[in-house]
């Protein structure tokens, strides 16, 4: 549990970061996703996912998961 709390934590900084540095990027890009095909997005998604599992993945055989 402690590390999905951890995990979050994380997320949230690196989101917060973002809005705080750079607003008007997040609504050139939330424009841009709007522009996106419905397909192209849920792609977009999905890569992301991989992308994210892969990571935690790499992580758990460096042992930085404990």
């Amino acid at each position: 549990m402690g590390i999905a709390i951890l995990a979050l934590g994380l997320v949230l900084i690196l989101e917060g970061l973002v809005y705080a540095l750079a607003p008007s990027l997040v609504e050139d890009l939330l424009a841009a996703l709007r522009d996106l095909p419905l397909e192209t997005r849920r792609l977009v998604g999905l890569a992301a996912l991989v992308a994210g599992m892969a990571l935690v993945w790499v992580a758990a055989n460096l042992g930085v998961l404990g």
